[in-house]
């Protein structure tokens, strides 16, 4: 097991794709009892794909570039390095970026209107609760560094 000291990570309780996909979950499933569907022409089950594709995509290569230096991807552990390039270059936050895109993706797919509605509460648990968390941290860690970063590159996009 990995020790590290008390308070040295971001102390974030439950992993963020869960909370994606309890969104989604929630919308798909939960529409089911109130009416609202989207509708399915050609060009929205296109667009899905795309941004199901362009999504995974984004949040696998930033996967890759945290495997690459070594660091932690669980927002529950401390992390060794900051990560500037590849998506990082064009967003703080490319794996929640990629999880909303596929989040999205799938949504459209499956043609469920509440699950584009609970997005939006998604998204601001994981700004309030995951970000502001992950901020606060990586401020305390890495100060300057992390701040001259914050004022070149947006949090979303």
């Amino acid at each position: 097991m990995n020790e590290h000291r008390a308070g040295d990570s971001a102390s974030v309780r439950i992993p963020p794709p869960f909370i994606y996909i309890a969104g989604l979950l929630i919308g798909i499933y939960g529409g089911r009892l109130l009416p609202g569907t989207l509708p399915e022409p050609a060009w929205v089950l296109a667009a899905a794909s795309v941004l199901f594709a362009a999504g995974f995509v984004l949040a696998l290569s930033a996967i890759m570039r945290f495997r690459s230096l070594g660091t932690q991807l669980r927002p529950d552990k401390p992390v060794t390095a900051l990560v500037f390039d590849g998506p990082y270059r064009f967003t703080r936050n490319p794996m929640y970026v990629g999880l909303a895109m596929v989040y999205i993706g799938i949504a459209l797919w499956v043609a469920s209107l509440w699950a584009l509605v609970l997005l939006v509460p998604v998204l601001l648990i994981i700004r309030y609760a995951v970000i502001a968390r992950e901020e606060r941290y990586l401020v305390s860690k890495f100060g300057p560094a992390y701040l001259a970063y914050t004022s070149r590159v947006r949090r979303w996009l």
